[in-house]
């Protein structure tokens, strides 16, 4: 079917909502992309004229898409190579979609992501509907073919799930901002105190390096473990140059809603570390460093005026 300029208008005014919506319940950008291009596909074959209601229509078909994807990534995820972290947006980003409340925001953070991997996948498509973008349980049951009752008992379930995995990260930008420049400030004084006075006691450091590039397999769990780690990390040193290709700039940004540290060598980013910072202190740091992650992040810094670095790595 010849879509009509009206229909494609319809469709791409969609488009931003439904990228918000696979990325949230794919963790992945390019999987997002991909899944918004196969419902543009199965809209040039509908019969559009016969849609009553298209923004429902479509939210129904990229969620089935997104479904298939769940399942099959699931397998694939039991054979990837170290820990898994979502694909980062980076602050400005359109698919981080709507941001106007803490559950819109919270739904977009690492931690949050990583959380939503050990829900179903019909779990995780009715906490995503109902919690970041306020879709009504009735609607939530038509897309998924359920009842409005089990649309809300898997709600409930799949809420509490990730209320107990979660600490609320809610802060102040100027506070956040602050404890960053404090912890770049502790991390390359070359001593652990000053690190470990920054944590939270149960702080962890997870890193994705994908197989790609070198990254513990398993996270570092205590205050003085990854204060230790940080410290290293932040050290110049020739292993460290080797390691990052070249000298490295790293700037203090914003990805998925939180303070994050941006690692850039000659313009490609190379590293994007989320910090979870709570009123107790940082509690943890996820580092994206796996480059097949990283392709979207280099486009848009590379379109994106970020300022001087806060630190180099010489």
């Amino acid at each position: 079917m010849v879509l009509t300029g009206n229909q494609i208008d319809l469709f791409e005014a969609s488009m931003p909502r439904l990228k918000a919506i696979a990325y949230r319940l794919l963790g992945s950008a390019s999987d997002a992309e991909d899944a918004v291009q196969d419902t543009f596909l199965r809209w040039q074959s509908a019969d559009v004229d016969r849609i009553e209601v298209p923004e429902a229509w479509l939210t129904k078909v990229l969620t089935n898409l997104c479904l298939n994807q769940l399942t099959s990534a699931r397998a694939r995820r039991e054979t990837y190579v170290g820990q898994w972290l979502p694909e980062p947006l980076l602050a400005g980003d359109p698919m981080l979609g709507p941001a106007d409340t803490v559950e819109q925001r919270e739904s977009v953070s690492f931690a949050v992501l990583a959380l939503m991997e050990r829900l179903s996948p019909n779990e995780r498509v009715v906490y995503v509907l109902r919690e970041a973008f306020g879709y009504p349980h009735r609607r939530i049951a038509e897309i998924l073919d359920i009842t409005e009752a089990s649309g809300q008992q898997i709600f409930h379930r799949a809420k509490k799930h990730i209320a107990d995995g979660r600490t609320r990260t809610e802060i102040d930008e100027a506070a956040a901002r602050r404890i960053v420049d404090e912890f770049l400030t502790a991390a390359t004084s070359g001593r652990t105190e000053p690190l470990v006075r920054l944590l939270t006691a149960d702080a962890v450091a997870i890193g994705d390096g994908g197989g790609k590039v070198p990254a513990r397999t398993r996270p570092f769990e205590g205050a003085v473990a990854v204060a230790k780690f940080m410290r290293s990390l932040f050290t110049p040193n020739q292993a460290a140059r080797n390691l990052l290709g070249g000298s490295a700039e790293i700037h203090v940004s914003y990805a998925n809603g939180l303070p994050a540290l941006v690692v850039t060598v000659d313009g490609r980013v190379i590293g994007v570390m989320c910090l979870e910072i709570t009123a107790d202190g940082i509690a943890a740091f996820r580092n994206q460093a796996n480059p097949d992650k990283l392709e979207r992040a280099t486009r848009q810094w590379a379109a994106t005026d970020h300022g001087e670095p806060a630190l180099l790595i010489n």
